[in-house]
């Protein structure tokens, strides 16, 4: 039975269709996973069945009664505010009832300030509004709840480490028991013991579930069916991620061919009228009447978003040893050793994946490595000719108040890629950077854009040493699967830390495994080859604030900037022409074959290999004439069209 059920939906946001009539169903029990590329609408879709946003059009119907939890990407604040006030929270005025007890009981009298019979009369009068709504069995939730997700009720949030305060909002989402849980990227900034730990309370879920994830992983062990959110379609894939994959393949080579015949008909239907203009033959009047409905067709389809093109800038090899580490030990200013007498020789080609809890002090053994952080004990020795990409989780190495554009361009048109020249605005292209984009401060970007852009400057960088800190955040699974190949092609030497376990699979030969008490062991192959050889048990990651990294900040995905459409024609009724109207008409065969000609010869320039060597302000002239000439090419033409059906 359908618990929630959109029919013939459509929001967009500004000209761009992120529903585009779309009907879609969830049942019972059903565990949806929510798929799509960065700024297609994944989060839109949340907050219409959340209530936080209306469509456009459509109607958003539920199942009378039912109840729908929310853990969305955001954290809460690390504010004051205690674990048990948080997780009330999810019980609205219930909770909020609960919550003033439960502080209460906990007041001290010892203080003078403190009035005592005005603390129990207030403490009377909530105990007895909590009794009219049935209450006290819901504070027994809460205290269960609390139990069973380890949080301790009197914990403050400004306490707590970015997974734990994920953990207390996911409690918070479960308590008042819902029909549909919607999840949107729950394993961003989650350590694997956290996330097995979440895979594993989402399974007991009884109700349905709908979560965005990029974690393939996550997805292959609880999503029974996937949705994928495209170019505004909403498309039902039945089966698991793997399913998944066979059907999407062959759903695009259809598109395709069936693209591919239209293309092809409404090219030979353009020959047909422009031979008509020059011989100036009597038409088929219906004929142009179709051709203007494939012209609003074409402009109308809105083409598969091209996929990000990844090229690594290497540099000449490194010494045969890249770093050496001997006996190395680290502590942190609290007491806490989180590297206990370590020792590792890398060598030139090794591909190495840090697997452990956060605040472990995986970033800590990469900034050692890197001579970026000297040990409290041991030595660090770098090898000969070494040049490192880092990839920071923190992006530290972005300018926010500069543009996507200046951030990698550092004061120059044009970047070094493998030897070769190329202009930013091309190289940015090929991280899908539009030119507007482009010019767009860092700090507009969605997470998944940023995510992109250090990827960008990272990689026109030569290097022969790859070191990666979480890179996969935020990121769609496409650009993931694109990533994991050129860096399996990458000739140097790869430092990887990541919590996706599928990564780490397709990405490293061995893995350094921080075990507690400081304790870092080596194993050949990725996180699967480690699980069978270990059975795959971590320390769970501490509760508290990790003195490692303090905060990791959550970026609030925006939507993405609009996509223009074409203007429609204006609908003319027919009427006798006036003779200029006449001369106007007679004259325009002549400059649309003009026009034609003028747009072969700016494509043939664009479309030369040497065009982005030329100077940046010639590149920026012939780009605007091409498409100032290809917008007086279609206005021509349509203008010559209407004349026509004026004259019929």
């Amino acid at each position: 039975m359908s618990i929630v059920r959109l029919e013939n939906v459509s929001l967009a946001y500004g000209l761009r269709p992120l529903l585009d009539n779309v009907n879609f169903a969830i049942e019972e029990k059903q565990k949806i996973c929510l798929l799509g590329r960065n700024g297609e609408g994944k989060s839109s879709l949340m907050s219409l069945l959340i209530k936080t946003t209306l469509p456009d059009s459509g109607e958003v119907n539920f199942q009378k009664g039912v109840k729908v939890g929310a853990l969305l990407q955001s954290l809460p604040d690390a504010d004051d505010r205690t674990v048990y006030d948080l997780v009330a929270e999810g019980l609205d005025e219930l909770g909020q009832y609960l919550s003033e007890y439960h502080t209460l009981v906990g007041t001290s009298f010892d203080d003078p300030a403190q009035n005592q019979s005005k603390v129990l009369d207030k403490m009377e009068k909530l105990q007895s509004k909590i009794e009219s709504l049935d209450g006290w069995t819901f504070q027994h939730k809460i205290e269960s709840m609390l139990k069973r997700f380890g949080l301790s009720p009197e914990q403050k949030m400004k306490d707590l480490s970015g997974g734990w305060r994920r953990r207390v909002l996911l409690a918070k989402s479960l308590i008042n028991e819902p029909d549909l849980l919607l999840l949107d990227e729950p394993t961003n900034h989650l350590d694997i013991e956290t996330i097995k730990w979440l895979e594993a309370r989402l399974q007991e879920f009884k109700g349905s579930l709908l979560f965005v994830s990029h974690d393939r992983a996550f997805i292959k062990a609880l999503a029974s069916d996937i949705i994928e959110l495209d170019r505004g379609n909403l498309t039902t894939f039945n089966g698991g991620y793997s399913d998944y994959l066979t059907a999407k393949e062959k759903l695009l080579e259809e598109e395709e061919r069936q693209n591919q015949l239209f293309d092809k008909r409404l090219s030979e239907e353009e020959v047909w009228i422009r031979q008509g203009i020059k011989a100036r033959r009597t038409r088929n009047e219906g004929r142009v009447r179709a051709l203007k409905t494939m012209r609003d067709t074409y402009k109308s389809r809105l083409s598969q978003q091209g996929k990000v093109e990844i090229k690594i800038s290497e540099a000449e090899k490194s010494g045969r040893l890249v770093v050496e580490a001997s006996n190395i030990s680290h502590t942190f200013e609290n007491g806490r050793k989180v590297i206990d007498d370590f020792s590792i020789a890398v060598m030139r080609g090794d591909r190495i994946g840090l697997i452990g809890a956060n605040g472990a002090g995986k970033t800590t053994l990469i900034k050692i490595l890197l001579a970026k952080l000297t040990p409290t004990e041991g030595s660090v020795r770098l090898g000969s000719k070494v040049q490192v990409a880092y990839f920071d989780q923190l992006r530290t190495g972005l300018n926010f108040e500069q543009t996507v554009f200046e951030n990698v361009a550092d004061g120059h048109d044009f970047i070094d890629v493998n030897g070769k020249p190329r202009h930013v605005m091309s190289y940015l292209n090929d991280f899908l950077f539009t030119a507007e984009r482009a010019r767009t401060p860092i700090k507009a970007l969605s997470g998944g854009e940023t995510n992109r852009l250090l990827l960008a400057k990272l990689f026109a960088k030569p290097s022969n040493v790859i070191v990666m800190d979480e890179p996969t955040n935020d990121l769609d699974v496409d650009t993931l699967e694109l990533l994991e190949d050129k860096l399996s092609e990458f000739q140097g030497t790869l430092l990887v830390t990541s919590h996706d376990r599928d990564f780490l699979d397709q990405v490293v030969t061995s893995t350094l495994v921080f075990e507690g008490g400081g304790n870092v062991n080596q194993y050949v192959g990725g996180y699967l080859d480690w699980l069978r050889q270990t059975g795959g048990v971590l320390p769970v990651e501490s509760q508290f604030v990790s003195d490692e990294i303090k905060s990791v900040s959550n970026e609030k995905t925006e939507p993405a900037p609009a996509i223009q459409s074409a203007a429609k024609v204006n609908d003319l009724k027919p009427k006798k022409l006036s003779y200029k109207l006449k001369l106007e008409l007679e004259q325009l065969p002549a400059k649309i074959e003009e026009l034609e000609a003028d747009q072969a010869n700016l494509q043939t320039l664009v479309n030369s290999p040497d065009f982005y060597k030329k100077d940046h302000q010639e590149i920026e002239r012939i780009s605007k004439s091409l498409a100032d000439t290809e917008a007086l090419l279609n206005s021509t033409v349509e203008r010559w069209l209407e004349l026509e059906d004026s004259q019929s």
